[in-house]
Order: C-alpha cells, then sequence, then structure tokens
C-alpha cells in the first residue's frame, strides 16, 4: 500500500474511528484503525464489536492496498504534523510515514486479522435534519439507565409515525426515575408507525461525529439512517456508523406520563434555575432532595431544602400558578437535567400531589418536549 492525502483529510478521518478503538486483550487487532487505499479514496474503520464506523477522504493512492495501524497513537503523531502532504508506505510490517521533514515508522498488523464490518442493507431508510437530531439527543440521553440489569432502557427508543402527512420521530429515554421525550420533523415520509431501541453508546457516538462536522457547510443537512431488522446504519456525509439494535421490549412509558392536574405554574426557567441550585446547597447527601411549594394565593414557588448538619434554606421565585395550593419533594439534580435541557424563558411545572409523577415542558413548545420527574416519597 502506498499512499498520500493532505494532513487534514488524514486528521479527519482519524479524528472520526480513534475514538472507537478498546482494548481487548484476547483481540488487540481491535486498538488498530485499517487503512484502506483504492480508486482514490483512502477508508478508514474502527470497531468495537458493538459498532463500527467508517469514514472515507481523498488522497492518491499509488498502490492499493490495506493494512491497520495503532488507532491512537496514529492519531496523536498526525496531530503533530504540519499542515503539508503526509506520505504512507507499507513495507515488511511498518507503515512509514513522512510529512516534510518528518520521518517514523510505525509497527501495525494484518488486515487480515481485522475483523469483518458487516454490510447493512437498510430495509427502511429515513432523512433526519441533522440540528433537529442533535438537539433532541442532547435533551434525551442524560436521562438514560446506566444500569444493564434492565437492557432496553440503556438505549434511547427511536418512534417512527406520520403526522399530519408528515413524517415524526420521537426519542424517548428513562431510568426509571424520569423521562425524556422529543419530536422532531423527518425530511422522509414514514408509511406505517414502528419503533426501535438504539444503544445510548451509538447515539452519543453520532453526537460525537455531528459534532466534528458542526463548521463544514458543504455536508449535507439530513442525516440518513437506514433499518434492518437488528441493525442499524447512520450516514452522513462521509461517515458510516454501524451498529446493533437492542433487542428488547420498551415498556409503555407513556401511561406514567399524568394527562391531569391540580397545580399548573409557568415560570422563568433561569429563576427557576437558581432557586434549586441554591436549595440543593442544603439537601441530603445521597437524597439530593429539595421539596417544592407552590402557593397561588401569592404566586410564589418555595424551593426548600433541610440538612441536620449543614442546616436549611428556602428560597422562593415568581410564578403563575393555577390550581390548589400543592407541595412535592424531588431528586434536584433530575430536575436541573431537565431544566437545563430546555431553552425557553419560561417553563411550565405541572403536578397532581407529592406522591404522583411531575410534568415539565417549555413554555414555547409543550408537544415537542415533555420531561417527567418521579418524586421522592417521604
Amino acid at each position: 500500500m502506498k499512499l498520500s492525502c493532505t494532513r487534514d483529510n488524514l486528521h479527519q478521518g482519524l479524528s472520526i474511528t480513534s475514538h472507537l478503538m478498546t482494548k481487548n486483550v484476547n483481540l488487540p487487532i481491535l486498538q488498530n484503525v485499517l487503512v484502506k487505499a483504492e480508486g482514490g479514496n483512502i477508508r478508514f474503520t474502527a470497531t468495537n464489536l458493538e459498532m463500527a464506523v467508517n469514514c472515507t477522504v481523498r488522497g492518491r493512492v499509488e498502490e492499493a492496498g490495506e493494512y491497520t495501524i495503532p488507532s491512537k497513537l496514529f492519531f496523536d503523531y498526525v496531530s503533530l504534523l504540519p499542515n503539508e502532504t503526509i506520505k504512507i508506505e507499507v513495507q515488511d510490517q511498518n507503515a512509514k510515514v513522512e510529512c516534510g521533514s518528518h520521518r517514523t515508522k510505525i509497527l501495525g498488523l494484518g488486515a487480515s486479522e481485522f475483523p469483518l464490518v458487516p454490510r447493512v442493507q437498510g430495509e427502511q431508510v429515513f432523512q433526519i435534519p441533522v440540528e433537529e437530531l442533535k438537539r433532541g439527543l442532547c435533551q434525551t440521553l442524560f436521562a438514560v439507565a446506566t444500569n444493564e440489569s434492565r437492557p432496553e432502557l440503556t438505549g434511547v427508543l427511536f418512534s417512527f409515525a406520520a403526522h399530519d402527512g408528515e413524517g415524526r420521530l420521537t426519542l424517548a429515554a428513562t431510568d426509571s426515575y424520569r423521562l425524556a421525550e422529543k419530536t422532531i420533523p423527518l425530511v422522509s415520509p414514514v408509511p406505517e408507525p414502528f419503533a426501535i431501541v438504539v444503544p445510548s453508546k451509538t447515539l452519543q457516538e453520532v453526537n460525537r461525529i455531528l459534532s466534528v462536522f458542526k463548521d463544514d457547510v458543504e455536508l449535507p443537512s439530513s442525516l440518513t439512517m437506514h433499518l434492518s431488522a437488528s441493525q442499524l446504519v447512520f450516514v452522513y456525509g462521509p461517515v458510516e456508523l454501524i451498529s446493533r439494535t437492542i433487542d428488547e421490549s420498551y415498556p409503555d412509558y407513556k401511561a406514567i406520563v399524568p394527562s391531569h392536574f391540580q397545580t399548573h405554574a409557568v415560570l422563568d426557567r433561569e429563576d427557576f434555575v437558581k432557586a434549586v441550585k441554591t436549595a440543593s446547597l442544603f439537601s441530603r447527601s445521597g437524597l439530593n432532595d429539595v421539596t417544592l411549594t407552590f402557593d397561588p394565593s401569592d404566586h410564589q414557588l418555595c424551593v426548600s431544602a433541610t440538612d441536620a448538619t449543614r442546616g436549611d434554606n428556602a428560597t422562593n421565585c415568581s410564578a403563575d400558578i393555577v390550581g390548589q395550593r400543592n407541595a412535592v419533594t424531588v431528586n434536584y439534580r433530575y430536575l436541573l437535567d431537565g431544566l437545563q435541557a430546555m431553552s425557553s424563558d419560561q417553563v411550565v411545572f405541572e403536578m397532581i400531589d407529592g406522591g404522583n409523577p411531575c410534568l415539565l415542558t417549555p413554555k414555547d413548545a409543550t408537544d415537542a418536549y415533555r420531561y417527567v420527574i418521579m418524586p421522592i416519597k417521604q
């Protein structure tokens, strides 16, 4: 294999793929990136056996071939090279890398040992707006369960449906203590409703890849998603991310979203965040409890917390409250996660009583994002 390409192209291909390398005692080749040169393209491939990523860049190929090179070492080295043409030639199990006055040899492994990355034939294909998807992932991924005891909760539910003749994708994530749901439009139609569970690690990688390309105006405004029975592929510009889906049934989370309320409050989001953060300094360690008391008579929300070793605090903020006086104790970390995932100036907090789930939505788009938080029962 003999090739040359710009430092920027090589750096881009490695920045996309090197992140996926994994340490595996039984399969050390998983720490390597597969470099394949043919035609006028150089393709980088990395896998951790759960997912794989391909990134193709332009280059000059003098001799076609493929070889695997230690991923992190290669990326770190290329990051330090000047912005000049880089030449790579494989000889005697070494990758010779030349750039300006820089010369090095990196010991790699033959491509025949690299795991086969399957080609996924997508039975269904959807176009998802990139900016909407990034926002949706930021508003839901934090609510995914980290405990593997319920595998389905370690992923995000992707529900495809038609609405007013247009395709809609609803992302939902829960760890059973809180639930985040975001609905985004699709560029493509949805012939019939269906749902899949996508691993959160896959979506974190999608988010990272999109952030690498955030300043590239030449790339499309939508990402393509190919789905088969148990696998999916995200395609964006020169990148393909292949992943399995989670083959478990997602719980019917809509059953826990309350539909009627005793108390309805509209609050300034930043005032609410500051009040919660202030009270949290006096919450009990490990419990992270703060109590929200809504008083419609004086249009005040009181956020309070008491700790036997530190003292207590009560912070008031003004609120437009309709309904009955009410109070609920919640985990302040979960509450802040939901508040900080929203960008609206005002938020709506709705509740039945201290023993039932509470609903938090942005005032300007209550149907697009919903956040449900379970109470701490006293």
